[in-house]
Order: structure tokens, then C-alpha cells, then sequence
């Protein structure tokens, strides 16, 4: 069997796996859709005004979208590699060509597929329910590639927590511990002017601050390429890092 074959036979059980597991179906697509209807059509933003949403609906985009790019890949393949492990089905794998970074590409395609159509219909969420203004055109379509860089990232540190984490629900616990934080002191919904000036400089350190520049870049109709690059750098580490983390054996 070829490389290709065996991506794409992993590829599509694993795809199989998702449609079949309903509770992960309804937090990827409809629990960012009742946060846009909570946060964006119950609360809203005040533009004038201040508090924690005091800015431009479109300013909030990035945390919306982060919803899924963030705590989608990090629970689904961090649970997958913990699943794998209690069903010894790693030592199964082990007889076959099928090496880990091509088990976890195919997983980071599935997340890829699932979270793009997921991301895209955030987006036209966004626009219809927050009324948040985005600038149309070519650089829009960075978006793409934001998301499937910042995907892969943290599907490489999902199989990380997969394989420290000793159970399902320890993957879940870590997931949820490491995905929070992330989530809202990564320039997403938190404006860096609102936290303390000596914790501004740490979010520097999160990778999903360059996917939160980069996306409200593109949608301001600038150039993402400089936080885009970060990014992809930081995604080829952790892949790398979490391919080797996931398990040949047990």
C-alpha cells in the first residue's frame, strides 16, 4: 500500500468516526454559533462605551473562530491517541507500514475538513448576526490558510496531551486546562490594553496570539503574511513534536 493509500484509508475511518460520535458533531458546529448568538447578538459590543466588549464587532472575530481551531483539535485527537491506547490499538498499528506522522496527518486533515466548514460558517455568522464589518477581497483568502496552519498546530499539541495524559478523561481535563486560558489571553477576546502591563508581553508567547493578528489582519484587508509566518513555524514544531509523541507501542 502506498503512502497516499494509507493517509487516506486513515483519513476516512477517521472521518467516519467523527460523524458517528454526535456529542463532538454538536460542540464543533453549534456551541461557537450559540456563543456568536450570546455574545454577539444578546450582549453585543460598545464600540463608544467600555467594558469587555468594547470594540468593533469584527475585532472579535478571532475569538469566535478560535473556538474551534483551539479546543476542536486538542480534545478530538488527544482523546483519539488515549482511545487508541486503553483498545491497544497503536500495537496493531505498529504491524503496519503506517507510520505515526502519517497517522497523524490523516487526523489533521480530518480536523482540517471539519473545522474549515466550521470556521466558514462562523464567518458568515459573524457578518450576519454582529454585524461585523469585513473588507472582501483577495487577502480574505489568508483565512484558509490561517486555519489550517493554526489546526495543525494544535492538533500536534493534542497528541502531546494524548500521550502524557493517562486516561480519556484526563486528555479532556488537560485539553480544557490548556484550551481556556489560551482561548481568551491570546489577543482574542481580551484586548492586550485590558490585562495587566508586566502579563502583556506572555501573550507573545501563545501561539494563537499570531492567529488572532493574523486573522483580524486579513479581515481589515491587510496583510497577514508576517503573523501567518510565525504561525507556520510554530505548527511545523508542534507537529513534529506531536508526531513523535504519538504512540508506536504500549
Amino acid at each position: 500500500m502506498s503512502r497516499r493509500r494509507r493517509i487516506r484509508s486513515t483519513f476516512v475511518g477517521a472521518l467516519r468516526s467523527f460523524v458517528r460520535r454526535k456529542t463532538a458533531v454538536f460542540f464543533t458546529f453549534f456551541f461557537p454559533v450559540l456563543l456568536i448568538l450570546i455574545f454577539g447578538a444578546l450582549v453585543g459590543t460598545r464600540p463608544t462605551g467600555g467594558g469587555l466588549f468594547a470594540r468593533e464587532p469584527s475585532y472579535y472575530l478571532p475569538g469566535y473562530l478560535a473556538v474551534v481551531v483551539v479546543f476542536t483539535p486538542l480534545s478530538r485527537v488527544g482523546s483519539t491517541i488515549a482511545r487508541h491506547r486503553d483498545g491497544n490499538r497503536f500495537e496493531k498499528l505498529a504491524t503496519t507500514p503506517l507510520r505515526r506522522w502519517e497517522w497523524l496527518l490523516a487526523h489533521t486533515l480530518v480536523n482540517v475538513a471539519i473545522i474549515g466548514l466550521a470556521g466558514l460558517l462562523l464567518l458568515v455568522l459573524v457578518v450576519i448576526v454582529t454585524g461585523a464589518e469585513v473588507v472582501v477581497g483577495p487577502v480574505l483568502l489568508a483565512l484558509v490558510p490561517l486555519v489550517v496552519v493554526g489546526v495543525a498546530l494544535f492538533c500536534g499539541l493534542g497528541a502531546i496531551l494524548g500521550r502524557i495524559a493517562d486516561s480519556q478523561d484526563g486528555v479532556i481535563a488537560a485539553s480544557n486546562a490548556v484550551a481556556l486560558p489560551v482561548w481568551a489571553l491570546s489577543e482574542t477576546l481580551v484586548p492586550p490594553t485590558m490585562l495587566p502591563a508586566w502579563f502583556r508581553p506572555v501573550t507573545a508567547f501563545s501561539p494563537l496570539t499570531y492567529f488572532s493578528r493574523g486573522v483580524r489582519t486579513a479581515a481589515d484587508g491587510g496583510d497577514p503574511t508576517g503573523a501567518l509566518a510565525v504561525l507556520a513555524v510554530l505548527a511545523a514544531a508542534f507537529f513534529v513534536a506531536g508526531a513523535v509523541a504519538v504512540p508506536r507501542t504500549e
